[in-house]
C-alpha cells in the first residue's frame, strides 16, 4: 500500500469537515474523500456532536420535479454550471461553491433552503448520468430541472404556473413574497 500524502490527507479532512458542517451524509463523505469510514465517523461526531443518520440516500429523480424542489434545484444547477465553467475546480469544489452560493441567495430572499448538500450532490450526479437536464421555460425563459429526453418544447416552470396549494403546507417552505426575485435569478442564470 502506498503512503498517502500528508497534504492530500489534510485536504480530505478539510473537505470532510466542510461537508459535515453543511449536513452531508456519510455516503457522500465516503464517495468524495479517501478517508476511512472510521475516520469519517470520528470527524462527523466531532463536528456535529452526534452519530450520522442511517439510511439510504435519495435515489429518485421524481423528487426534483415537485414545484419547490424544482425551483431550488434549478437555481442550484445554475450556480453549478457557472462554477463548472471555471478552470481549476474539482467536481467536489464545484458542488460546494455552488451550494454555498445557493444558501446565500436563499438567505437573501428570506426563504428556507429546500436542498440539502446531499440532495444537491445527488442532483449533480443525476445530471452526470443523463437522467436530468435543464429545460427552458416557455414563459420566463429560465432553465429548470426536467427529466432527460422529455419533450421540452412546451415546458412551463413551477414559478410561472404555481400549484394552487403551493405554500399551504406545514409552515416550512411557504411561498415568499420574494418568489419573483428567485424567478428572476433563475432566468438570469443563462
Amino acid at each position: 500500500m502506498k503512503n498517502k500524502s500528508v497534504i492530500a490527507e489534510a485536504d480530505d479532512v478539510r473537505r470532510a469537515i466542510e461537508m459535515v458542517s453543511l449536513g452531508a451524509r456519510m455516503q457522500m463523505l465516503e464517495a468524495e474523500t479517501q478517508l476511512s469510514r472510521e475516520r469519517l465517523l470520528r470527524i462527523y461526531k466531532e463536528v456535529r456532536g452526534v452519530s450520522p443518520p442511517k439510511g439510504m440516500l435519495p435515489f429518485s429523480t421524481d423528487w426534483f420535479m415537485a414545484w419547490q424542489p424544482n425551483v431550488h434545484g434549478s437555481l442550484f444547477m445554475g450556480f453549478h454550471r457557472y462554477f463548472a465553467g471555471r478552470s481549476g475546480l474539482s467536481p467536489l469544489d464545484t458542488v460546494l461553491k455552488a451550494y454555498h452560493l445557493y444558501l446565500d441567495h436563499i438567505d437573501a430572499a428570506s426563504l428556507e433552503p429546500v436542498l440539502s448538500i446531499t440532495r444537491a450532490w445527488t442532483l449533480v450526479r443525476f445530471f452526470d448520468a443523463d437522467m436530468l437536464q435543464l429545460a427552458p421555460c416557455g414563459s420566463c425563459d429560465g432553465r429548470y430541472v426536467a427529466h432527460a429526453y422529455d419533450p421540452v418544447h412546451d415546458y412551463t416552470c413551477g414559478l410561472c404556473n404555481m400549484p394552487s396549494r403551493a405554500g399551504k403546507g406545514r409552515g416550512r417552505g411557504k411561498v415568499s413574497p420574494n418568489a419573483r426575485a428567485v424567478r428572476e435569478r433563475v432566468a438570469s442564470m443563462d
